[in-house]
């Protein structure tokens, strides 16, 4: 081999090194929003989605999820900002999905900070994130934190000493996971140089990109001023097509952005932007990764659209930058304006395809009656159906204050008048066949204080200018429930409902027997009348059937203690939470067949403890915290159930970790 060769082989080795060292594990892939981003781990909506969700994800070809949390309410906030034991339990189970999946999962704190002093969001975030790590420490290299996502009003200097305190604290409890960082101004690419040389071999730079502006977010709301009237921006620039500037945002800054646009909104102007993030990627050698990017649907042209995601997402890939689109479903998301965001029916093709995604059959999505009943609530908000609830006072959709079967009861403390707990159908449903065979509505409730007056109601689907969101409603008073902290149980027949008017857009109008029950969007419980300070109202198996009263399971978890029969078995679970074993102890006035077994959060059975027919006394068993196979379980939250013929009991058991 000639010494030129050698060298040859040299330069190889050192540019696949180097490569290497520049590039993330991860591709392609969506942010999974509207989930975890909620102002209690009380109204996270597990069921949203699923891990068929992942699956259909992966089948696109993401490599990659980042999961935006509000992760400052998932805690008990200050001083020890300890995370929540449910909120831990669910993003276990997605976290599980993932790695059975092979996908990344990114932990992103998406928690709004800004108003905190440098003290303080340092204090929280250390604090928060050495909580998170000893609790993930051990799991598999396909999970990774993020530390905060944009922050802004911090200088840089000071936010990268904070960022550098956080990324410590994590390492004092996880040394193995990766970790991404980014620079402040709501991580715009012009900061990455401004992010200190952290002394850490596992960390990710990422930045966000919505240029132009102008074009990615006509029609925002939350931008000051709202630029909700701007729409038909194309992309690229092209004056036939430019819309004028809607008078309320004449004399703002948008209005210089327009006037800018010519020189903006071009491919040449994107890509040099691109260029700054390539450039700090290429002169630190480090991994960088584009955590945000995307376009406004509802005042876009979608072929425009398309062209930029076409446009940021080749030029991101050909210069070795990672990316995760926001969002999946969503304003920003992949699915066809205005549609259900089904998988098999609403994807936009074009979008998918121009993103480099594999470009699923879609098939026709024909609208039917539904022919069999179904749940809204059953211990979760139940898929395909949406939370929209409006209330100043507190909802939590897993309250375990003795629920009338199950794991969970909704609460809703402290309402005012007009608020609404509120379930959006998506797909509409189409309840005429079931109304016109008796169907009801059938549900538990109890409250806390007399007088509490709500009505049920569904809410049809605005079809046209012309048309308006119509009522069907059921007083629900002490006629029917009588408000002493007790399970009561209502059986509303579909056709007692009667017209209730529509409240749109400011204006009321008065019933006119135009309510469709052939494509109804929501189901509500309002406070339409006064309300006392400090009402509290429990909702629990909110189901449309036509099952006999007698098979609603009033017995479940343990009602009210007062009015428990003789057969209570008073299930402890000591200690709890535990790492090494727990002792379950129950008592029986009656010889019985008791089953005892441990389930995770979705029901799926994991370890039989017992089952036999016992006499009447006191029993006493053990877990280990092991599957029925003899391998630990994950950390985490747990179920474990106790059936007799008579009753089924619940309890959590929760799993900890060893702290060295």
């Amino acid at each position: 081999m000639t010494q030129g060769a050698r060298w040859l082989i040299v330069l190889i080795s050192i540019l696949i090194g180097y490569s290497a060292e520049c590039q993330t594990p991860f591709n392609k892939g969506v942010n999974l929003t509207g989930w975890f981003q909620t102002s209690s781990p009380g109204q996270i909506q597990f069921k949203r989605f699923t891990k068929q969700d992942l699956v259909n994800i992966k089948s696109l070809g993401s490599d990659v999820i980042r999961l935006p949390i509000d992760l400052h309410s998932m805690t008990s906030g200050s001083p020890d900002y300890i995370p929540d034991p449910l909120f831990l339990s669910m993003l276990d189970s997605v976290a599980t999905w993932a790695e059975d999946l092979h996908i990344y999962l990114l932990i992103d704190n998406h928690s709004e900070l800004s108003s905190l002093t440098t003290a303080e969001m340092q204090n929280e975030l250390t604090k928060e994130w050495t909580l998170m790590a000893r609790h993930y420490a051990s799991r598999s290299d396909y999970i990774i934190y993020e530390v905060l996502n944009e922050p802004h009003d911090i200088s840089a200097t000071v936010w990268g000493s904070v960022q550098g305190e956080v990324i410590k604290a994590i390492r004092t409890e996880d040394t193995k996971h990766r970790i991404i960082v980014g620079g402040t101004g709501y991580n715009t690419y012009t900061e990455l140089a401004n992010i200190p040389v952290y002394n850490d071999d596992k960390l990710i730079y990422t930045f966000h990109f919505y240029d132009p502006f102008m074009f990615t977010h006509q029609g925002a709301t939350w931008v000051t001023p709202s630029m909700a009237p701007l729409a038909g921006v194309p992309f690229p620039y092209n004056a036939t097509d430019m819309p004028a500037c809607p008078a309320s945002l004449i004399g703002t800054w948008i209005e210089s952005g327009l006037n800018n646009y010519s020189s903006q909104g071009t491919v040449e102007y994107v890509k040099s932007l691109i260029d700054i993030a390539v450039a700090f990627k290429n002169n630190r050698n480090m991994p960088v990764y584009c955590g945000e990017l995307g376009v406004y649907k509802p005042n876009s042209n979608n072929a425009d659209r398309v062209y930029w995601y076409g446009t940021v997402r080749k030029y991101l890939e050909e210069n070795g930058i990672s990316w995760t689109m926001w969002d999946y479903k969503g304003g920003f998301g992949l699915f066809n304006k205005n549609s259900n965001e089904l998988f098999d029916y609403d994807l936009n093709i074009p979008l998918v395809d121009t993103l480099g995604f594999n470009v699923p059959v879609q098939k026709v999505w024909t609208a039917r009656p539904d022919s069999v009943g179904f749940p809204i609530f059953a211990d979760y908000i139940e898929q395909y159906i949406n939370d929209v609830s409006y209330t100043t006072g507190i909802i939590n959709f897993y309250n375990t204050d003795r629920p009338n079967n199950g794991t969970y009861c909704i609460s809703w403390y402290n309402f005012a008048q007009y608020n609404t707990v509120a379930f959006d159908f998506a797909p509409d449903k189409d309840l005429s066949k079931l109304k016109s065979e008796g169907y009801a509505l059938d549900f538990m409730v109890r409250g806390n204080t007399s007088g509490i007056k709500f009505d049920v109601r569904f809410i049809d689907t605005k079809t046209g200018d012309s048309d308006h969101p119509w009522r069907m409603k059921y007083t629900i008073d002490n006629t029917l429930a009588t408000w002493d902290k007790r399970w009561h149980h209502v059986n509303i027949d579909l056709g007692a409902f009667t017209e209730g008017g529509s409240w749109d857009s400011g204006n009321w109008y008065n019933p006119q027997g135009l309510f469709d029950w052939t494509a109804v969007d929501n189901f509500q419980a309002s406070s339409e009348y006064a309300v006392t300070t400090g009402t509290q109202v429990w909702f629990d198996n909110i189901h449309i059937t036509n099952l006999d009263t007698a098979i609603v399971r009033e017995h479940g978890l343990a009602g009210i203690k007062d009015v428990l029969s003789d057969d209570a078995v008073n299930l402890n679970v000591r200690p709890n939470p535990f790492i090494y074993e727990t002792f379950i102890s129950y008592s029986l006035t009656r010889k019985s067949r008791v089953s005892i077994f441990i389930t995770d959060l979705s029901g799926n059975k994991i370890r039989i403890l017992d089952d036999a027919i016992l006499p009447a006394g006191d029993y006493t068993t053990s877990w280990d915290g092991k599957s029925g196979s003899g391998m630990p379980v994950p950390a985490g939250m747990y179920l474990c159930v106790l059936n007799t013929p008579q009753k089924t009991f619940v309890c959590r058991v929760i799993k900890g970790v060893k702290i060295q």
